[in-house]
């Protein structure tokens, strides 16, 4: 193609993409949105990196107290923001109801 601009991104610029979803947990199609790319594109560096091996890597660091405590922390913040998402519905609907 004439005058194509297909941008590329430096092994840098993925590796700390993926780190937004997995170590901050975020939602891929958030993190995608925020960095300017398709949640395909992410998805894709997501797979990339689990297959390369970068999971085992992050987490041989860990004791197995530390692991565990890190599992329970990451359930209690997916609770936690359930709950905000649910907290924002309720106060939406409160607010439409006062109109």
């Amino acid at each position: 193609m004439v005058g194509s601009t297909r941008r590329r991104f430096t092994d840098e610029y993925k590796a700390q993409a993926v780190g937004f979803v997995r170590d901050e947990g975020r939602p891929v199609a958030e993190v995608a949105r925020n960095i300017g790319v398709h949640e395909m594109t992410l998805r894709n560096w997501l797979k990339k990196a689990k297959e390369s091996g970068g999971d085992e890597s992050a987490g041989q660091d860990l004791t197995d107290s530390e692991r565990a405590e890190l599992e329970r922390l990451r359930a209690e913040n997916a609770e936690l923001k359930m709950q905000v998402a649910f907290a924002k519905k309720v106060a939406t609907w409160f607010a439409k109801d006062q109109r």
